[in-house]
């Protein structure tokens, strides 16, 4: 007859206690799941859509990221897209992984892989954030846009090991926040950058939330001239007239900036696009307004 153990030696006896250490000891351990770099699920659908974890500048620290892909193994030149900030730290927490499909697709279609990742300090990649621009009136933009382009430096550096992936020939494209942070990366001249893609790029934009209200432009139009005196790759800059956070005045006044600092610029200003074409790049279906003129830009490249 089976006994308990318990039962078999008396209970919180020194030798009971003894067998259930030894019996214990048997069971093997379950290994912990450490999450590694690289694809974390299928690819879906013919744009090969796939779950990703990319390298931040933060040692431990793995980006949440959507990459797209065209058919067949490549090599393919390489679009790494942005997403814009807030300096609101819980709504930094609530971000919903960014997508920006239209801007995707568009790439792919043109013969690139994409990839979407979500910086560090917003969402689920968690980690620090590393672009505060330290309040308005003491705003340090340039610091700021550092802070992200680290991350996406690291991003690109580990994509371009990929074998699907041209060591050469990458863009970096961003929206917002994103976009400013195209322009730090630029102006890095990281290894294998070719060209950046600034969608209604800045900061500091609608400060106590007031349309056309930037909280330091002096600072802003000093920082984007600081990015042009190092950047030696083209840049194309995508601005809209009714932009509210960054007026046509203060957009033009910045790629003036960059441009008699030295950097590679070129400037469009595009009509009216809805209530505010500031979230022109991140809407869907917009392609046939900015389409023309990136590929415009990329057709220049070659």
């Amino acid at each position: 007859m089976r006994r308990r153990l318990s039962a078999f030696f008396g209970v919180g006896s020194p030798v009971a206690t003894l067998a259930l250490f030894i019996l214990l000891s048997c069971v093997p351990a379950v290994p912990r799941i450490v999450a590694v770099a690289g694809p974390q699920g299928p690819e879906e659908g013919i744009f090969r859509r796939q779950p990703w974890l990319l390298p931040s500048a933060q040692p431990g620290v793995l980006m949440r990221a959507t990459l797209f892909r065209p058919s067949g193994a490549g090599p393919f030149r390489l679009v790494v897209i942005n997403h814009g900030t807030t300096q609101n730290a819980e709504r930094r927490r609530m971000l919903p992984m960014p997508s920006f499909e239209t801007l995707s697709l568009w790439f792919v279609r043109h013969g690139f892989a994409v990839a979407v990742p979500e910086r560090p300090g917003h969402g689920e990649t968690g980690g620090l954030y590393r672009e505060d621009q330290g309040g308005c009136d003491e705003a340090d933009f340039a610091r700021a846009g550092r802070g992200a382009a680290e991350s996406i430096a690291a991003a690109l550096a580990y994509l371009r090991a990929q074998a699907f992936v041209r060591k050469a020939g990458a863009i970096a494209v961003g929206q917002s926040a994103g976009g400013w942070a195209a322009l730090a990366l630029a102006s890095r001249s990281p290894a294998g950058l070719r060209a950046a893609i600034n969608f209604a790029g800045g900061l500091g934009g609608r400060s106590y939330d007031r349309p056309d209200n930037n909280c330091a432009p002096d600072r802003l139009i000093a920082a984007t001239a600081e990015f042009g005196r190092t950047t030696r790759i083209p840049t194309l800059w995508v601005y809209t007239e009714n932009d509210s956070y960054f007026s046509p005045r203060l957009s033009a006044a910045m790629a003036a900036a960059f441009g008699a600092a030295g950097g590679k610029v070129d400037y469009e200003l595009l009509p009216r696009f809805g209530e505010d074409g500031h979230y022109l790049a991140e809407t869907e279906n917009t392609d046939a307004v900015w389409g023309p003129v990136v590929e415009r830009f990329l057709a220049a490249l070659q």
